[in-house]
């Protein structure tokens, strides 16, 4: 059984980059009139209680969110995701986090639906909870989203976001995700992805960049943050990145004016540092 649990680690620095990056896919979304779908394989509970035990055994949510909440000098960007946050903390004090699904819902209007996966009993479990009064705009699933991805795709709309945020807990899961990758792109081309990826020592981390720019994709953007120097004993996360398929066009600059700020506030010990890459292939 797998072991792994958001709870831990909700609202760390990886949760800053991942729901920063959703938050500005879904504004694009929003954009049109046109209904669309967000698929998250990976949901997690869908809200977390950051003053619980799981959330305070770590505190990484003081290294994460917890650097930005009081900052009155954030971009625009960052600014409407810590406003976000702020939603689930009325009273001003942190004591909440919105995982994905949170954050997908609020954004969504009446003619867009929410497909949500998780595989880890207790969470999903939480996760029925979470959404119980949501109605038909959001379904809930107890199992693999990588398993069941390939039946809703494409979605009836035509347009949709599918959110892939493994916990890599085991070397499978990178070759997991590229197949998934590279099956839906022969399901639903159009589509936008969003694959969450941790910044780990081990072989099978620094590779899955390399291996992701390799399908044969439309287009592509790539971003990543580091935000601790690498440990002597190999262990522990360094930072994250999201490999964005068929980003749309405001991404870039909307990540760029953010991404110096995050360096420069999330690293520790001056290690923080980020990367930024686009491309699309030229058109005959």
């Amino acid at each position: 059984m797998l072991s792994y649990r958001h709870s831990f680690h909700a609202g760390n620095h990886a949760d800053v980059l991942k729901h920063l990056v959703l938050l500005r896919l879904l504004a694009h979304l929003n954009r049109k009139d046109g209904a669309y779908w967000v698929i998250d394989t990976h949901a997690g509970s869908g809200r977390y209680d950051l003053t619980g035990p799981q959330a305070q055994k770590l505190g990484e949510f003081r290294e994460g969110i917890g650097r930005l909440w009081t900052r009155e000098d954030l971009p625009a960007p960052l600014a409407e995701y810590v406003a976000r946050v702020r939603d689930l903390n009325p009273d001003g004090r942190l004591a909440h986090y919105p995982g994905s699904p949170w954050l997908a819902w609020k954004a969504l209007r009446s003619q867009d639906r929410l497909r949500l996966f998780e595989l880890h009993s207790s969470d999903s479990r939480l996760l029925q909870d979470c959404f119980r009064e949501a109605g038909r705009q959001v379904t809930v699933t107890a199992g693999d989203g990588i398993a069941g991805l390939k039946a809703l795709l494409p979605p009836p709309p035509r347009r949709g976001l599918v959110l892939i945020d493994p916990s890599y807990e085991t070397r499978e899961d990178y070759g997991a995700v590229v197949k998934a990758l590279r099956d839906s792109q022969q399901r639903f081309a159009t589509g936008t992805y969003a694959l969450w990826y941790p910044l780990l020592a081990r072989s099978e981390s620094r590779e899955l960049p390399r291996r992701l720019r390799k399908l044969p994709l439309r287009s592509w953007l790539d971003v990543s943050l580091t935000v601790a120097a690498p440990r002597s004993d190999g262990l522990g996360m360094q930072g994250s990145g999201v490999f964005v398929i068929n980003p749309p066009w405001t991404l870039e600059a909307e990540l760029r004016e953010c991404l110096p700020l995050l360096a420069a506030v999330l690293g520790q010990d001056g290690a923080g540092r980020y990367n930024l890459e686009r491309w699309e292939a030229e058109t005959a």
